[in-house]
């Protein structure tokens, strides 16, 4: 394997070189996270299965995802980006091709969980790999790497859909299982240099974290994991139940499957200009703005419940929130080392698809207790300002930058 001899390769051509190959990984990967949901209804048909049992492949792809972005992430720390990339095109091949053929709800729910495992790659592990090779633009590079699952979300939806009017969603399965298998692969093997830090000697700026705190690498990564689950709590609620409020007010499906894609497309545009301010303040005051913003977004949706406002606090709330995520991986590279951030990050990522998950599913419950979203969006504001309070934390116990303390 390549290593890097020359410091001008980072943030160099390659590494802008590098950005684009991942941004199209990302892109061809993330259909894992979104395929379940589009197949979701003719699934249940097929089946006979209640609900209930129809959603539990969306639960064991967010089960493998989770799982995934820890094993994949540990792997490129050990061995770099190529092998958890191969890795998880196998699974994502072996695992669209087996349910493509399956006969039972349960064993399409495991081989959904297969899914959810390789997409993982090309989220948390993908962007470590890719923050090593970026110092002056690593926001920029870390929030456009990440938007490869949001461009995902546009694109394979809409292929998906015009394949399954006319072959169904078997034949659809087993086309994104070549698909997967086509275009990661050769990707992949395009990122056989290994990250900068491989090379870098013990002591250097490329090997040191380039923030302190007072606090310990075990403390601070319990406290970006808390702050993961508060923050994915509260960003469950609009995005896995606006459709249902929207039916709830007499809005329709339409309209609510719309107010999602401005979110996904808001989410975008905040990635990328988060990237830009982190390069400039840093990924936990970029956080923290982004946390404040999210929760105002929510409280907004409280009051504002006609049509035309229920699209306009969609797309802030899309602005506000799409840079959470990323940022943490951004945080995790200044402040701990970089030959764990695989491993660090994994670990984050985990925390908010927990947080997704138990938030959606606690929205619901909220909403099947008091018979109304009003209650559930108060709970996902709760959960954000704990998000908010950890952040203000993590500045208060940082120390002054290495550079002004030498």
């Amino acid at each position: 394997m390549h290593t890097i001899t020359s410091p001008s390769e980072i943030d160099g051509r390659y590494a802008w070189t590098r950005l684009i190959l991942s941004v199209l990984i990302g892109t061809v990967g993330s259909v894992g996270m979104w395929s379940v949901v589009v197949v979701l209804p003719e699934v249940q048909a097929e089946f006979g299965v209640d609900r209930g049992s129809a959603s539990l492949p969306y639960t064991m792809t967010m089960i493998g995802f989770a799982l995934g972005n820890v094993v994949l992430g540990r792997m490129v720390d050990r061995s770099g980006i190529v092998v958890p990339l191969l890795v998880a095109a196998a699974a994502l091949f072996v695992g669209y091709v087996v349910a493509s053929m399956v006969t039972s709800i349960w064993l399409f729910g495991l081989m959904q969980g297969l899914v959810g495992f390789g997409a993982a790659a090309t989220f948390g592990p993908l962007i470590a790999d890719l923050s090593h090779w970026f110092n002056k633009r690593r926001g920029v590079a870390v929030a456009a790497a990440a938007s490869g699952n949001y461009f995902g979300g546009a694109i394979w939806p809409i292929l998906m859909q015009m394949m399954m009017s006319g072959e169904g969603w078997r034949y659809t399965y087993a086309v994104i299982s070549i698909a997967c298998l086509v275009g990661m692969v050769p990707l992949a093997l395009m990122l056989r240099r290994r990250a900068p830090y491989v090379s870098a000697p013990a002591g250097t700026s490329a090997a040191v974290p380039s923030k302190s705190i007072d606090l310990s690498p075990r403390a601070l990564q319990l406290l970006l994991a808390v702050a993961g689950v508060g923050c994915c709590m509260a960003m469950a609620m609009p995005q896995v139940h606006i459709v249902a409020y929207c039916v709830d007010l007499g809005f329709g499906v339409a309209r609510g499957t719309e107010m999602l894609s401005l979110m996904l497309i808001g989410g975008v545009v905040s990635r990328l200009a988060s990237g830009v301010l982190a390069d400039y303040i840093g990924g936990v005051k970029t956080l923290l703005i982004g946390s404040v913003l999210q929760c105002l977004a929510l409280l907004a949706y409280i009051p504002f419940d006609g049509l035309a406002s229920l699209y306009i606090v969609s797309l802030i709330f899309g602005l506000s929130q799409g840079g959470i995520v990323p940022a943490y991986a951004i945080i995790v590279r200044e402040y701990l080392p970089a030959h764990e951030a695989g491993q660090r990050v994994g670990l984050v990522i985990l925390a908010t698809i927990v947080g997704m998950a138990v938030g959606g599913w606690m929205s619901g419950w909220i909403y099947d207790l008091t018979g109304s979203y009003a209650k559930a969006f108060l709970n996902g504001i709760a959960w954000n300002v704990l998000n908010i309070l950890i952040m203000i934390l993590i500045l208060w116990r940082t120390r002054m930058p290495r550079a002004l303390t030498a």
